[in-house]
C-alpha cells in the first residue's frame, strides 16, 4: 500500500471526520507562539483508541507522517506538521472515564482539558494541580512534560501520572504503569512517553494522581525596589522549607503591562512576587507570616494577604494573562517566549544576565517565572519582520546559553519541539543523544511520528 492508497483508506475509515478543508488544515498548521507554519495534508478526528490504532497502522504501512494535536497551545512548534501528512486531532477524545476518590486517582482520555477535569472533580472534593496557565489538553501536557504555577508543591505532570495508554507508530496499543503509587518492575515506560512530544507514540488515555482540595487557600503579593531582593526572597523561602504551593515572579515591565491589561488596582510596576499557600486556616496563616518575614528581610516594599476567592482569582487570572498583557504593549509585534531553568542558587544571576541581554539587544521584553523551581520566561517582543525575528532568536539563544553555563537546562516546561533542537547535544551530550535516537528508531523505524521535532536531522 502506497501513501495515496493509505490516505484513501483513512478517508474511508473516518468519513466526515477526515478533512482536507483548507481552513481546517490551516488551523492545525501551527501552535501558539512558534512562527513555524506548515499545513498537514489532512486532519483526522478519532473518537477512540482503537480508531487511533487503525489510523496509525495505515500511516505506518503508507509511510505517512503523523502529528498529534490537542488544544494547539504549545509554544515550541510541537504541533507544526513540518513534513505534511496527517494531523490527529484528539479533542473529541474528551471523556472522563472514572474517578476513584478513595485512591485519589482518575482515568481520562487525552483530549480532556485541565479546566474540564477540575470542574468535574470539584464535587468530589478533589483537584488536579498541574497548571501551565492555558487550558491545554492533558494529553498535550503529558507529551510536552508540562508543569506550571503549582509545581513547587505538587510537581510537574510527570509526578502526577500513574499510567498511560499509548498507540505506537505501527498501531500497537500499549498500557504502561497502573493505579499503584509505585512499582519496581520493568522499565519505566510511562515516564519514557512523558515528554516524548509525540515522537514515540500517541497518548490516548491517562491515569492521573489527584489531590484533595485544601481547606483554605491564601495568596500574597509583595513588590521590591530591586530585582535581586525578590529573587533572594524566593531562595530564602525555599531554604526555610515553607511549603508554598506557588511562587511566581514578574519583573517591572511585566507588572506595568499586567496592571494596564488586567486593570489591577493598588499595584505598582516593580519586581513582584505572588505566593499561594494551601492548608488549614492555622497552617496557611503560619506560612504567610514566615514568607512575609523572609520578604521583609530582603527589602520587600509591601506584603498583602488575600484569602477571598474573588481577590485570589483576579490575581491569578492576571498572572495567566501575562502573555497577552505583554503583547498588548506592542500591537502588531511578534512574540517569542524563552523557557530556561537554572538551579535556585543561580536564579538571581540568570535573570540579571537575561535583563542585560535584553538591554543589549535593543528589543522590548518582559520576564515572568515559576521561580520556586528556578524556571523563568523572557517574552521577547520584536518587529514582525524577518530581521526582527532573527534578532529575537539571537536573543533567545543568548539567554539559553547563559542558562546552560549556570548549570541549567534549555527548557523547564515548554519542551524541545523545533525551537530548542540545536541545544540538545550541548545539554545532554553525544552518548545520551545517541541513546535517545536509538529508542526513537526502535519504536518508530519509519520515522513517521512527528518528524522534525526534538532531533536535528
Amino acid at each position: 500500500m502506497n501513501k495515496g492508497e493509505a490516505m484513501d483508506a483513512a478517508r474511508g475509515l473516518f468519513g466526515e471526520r477526515f478533512s482536507i478543508n483548507s481552513a481546517v488544515r490551516e488551523s492545525h498548521a501551527h501552535g501558539e507562539a512558534n512562527p513555524a507554519w506548515s499545513a498537514p495534508d489532512a486532519v483526522v478526528f478519532p473518537e477512540t483508541t482503537e480508531e487511533v490504532s487503525k489510523l496509525l497502522t495505515l500511516c505506518h504501512v503508507g509511510h505517512i507522517p503523523v502529528t498529534a494535536f490537542g488544544a494547539g497551545t504549545s509554544l515550541e512548534g510541537h504541533v507544526t506538521p513540518v513534513a505534511g501528512g496527517i494531523t490527529v486531532d484528539l479533542t473529541r477524545m474528551n471523556r472522563i472515564l472514572g474517578v476513584n476518590a478513595a485512591d485519589l486517582d482518575a482515568r481520562i482520555e487525552a483530549g480532556v482539558t485541565r479546566r474540564q477535569l477540575n470542574l468535574f472533580l470539584r464535587d468530589h472534593g478533589l483537584f488536579f494541580p498541574v497548571d501551565p496557565g492555558s487550558d491545554c489538553t492533558i494529553g498535550g501536557m503529558c507529551a510536552t512534560r508540562a508543569s506550571g504555577t503549582n509545581t513547587v508543591r505538587y510537581g510537574t505532570i510527570r509526578e502526577n501520572v500513574l499510567g498511560l495508554r499509548v498507540v505506537l507508530a505501527d498501531g500497537t496499543i500499549v498500557d504502561t504503569g497502573g493505579r499503584v503509587r509505585k512499582s519496581a518492575t520493568g522499565y519505566d515506560l510511562t515516564h519514557l512517553m512523558i515528554g516524548s512530544e509525540g515522537t514515540l507514540g500517541i497518548i490516548t488515555e491517562i491515569q492521573l494522581r489527584l489531590h484533595g482540595i485544601p481547606e483554605l487557600i491564601g495568596s500574597a503579593v509583595c513588590s521590591f525596589v530591586e530585582l535581586r531582593g525578590a529573587i533572594e526572597t524566593v531562595i530564602g523561602v525555599m531554604q526555610a522549607g515553607i511549603p508554598v504551593a506557588r511562587i511566581e515572579f514578574a519583573d517591572s515591565a511585566q507588572m506595568a503591562a499586567s496592571i494596564a491589561y488586567s486593570k489591577l488596582e493598588g499595584f505598582i510596576p516593580q519586581p513582584t512576587l505572588l505566593f499561594e499557600f494551601h492548608g488549614t486556616e492555622g497552617s496557611v496563616a503560619e506560612q504567610m507570616m514566615m514568607a512575609k518575614e523572609v520578604a521583609m528581610e530582603h527589602g520587600a516594599a509591601d506584603f498583602f494577604f488575600a484569602t477571598e476567592a474573588e481577590a485570589r482569582s483576579k490575581l491569578w487570572r492576571a498572572r495567566h494573562d501575562a502573555y497577552w498583557a505583554a503583547r498588548a504593549t506592542c500591537p502588531g509585534f511578534g512574540a517569542l517566549t524563552t523557557d530556561t531553568i537554572v538551579p535556585i542558587s543561580c536564579l538571581a544571576e540568570a535573570i540579571e544576565q537575561a535583563h542585560a541581554a535584553v538591554q543589549r539587544s535593543g528589543l522590548r521584553a518582559t520576564i515572568v517565572g515559576h521561580v520556586g523551581d528556578g524556571n523563568f520566561h523572557v517574552l521577547i517582543l520584536f518587529p514582525d519582520t524577518v530581521q526582527g525575528a532573527q534578532r529575537a532568536w539571537a536573543l533567545d539563544r543568548e539567554i539559553v546559553t547563559q542558562a546552560l553555563e549556570l548549570g541549567g537546562a534549555v527548557s523547564g516546561e515548554h519542551g524541545v519541539g523545533i525551537g530548542k533542537r540545536e541545544f540538545l547535544l550541548r545539554e545532554h551530550g553525544a552518548d545520551a543523544l545517541k541513546m535517545m535516537r536509538t529508542i526513537k528508531s526502535a519504536l518508530d523505524p519509519r520515522g513517521i511520528m512527528n518528524p522534525g521535532k526534538v532531533f536535528l536531522d
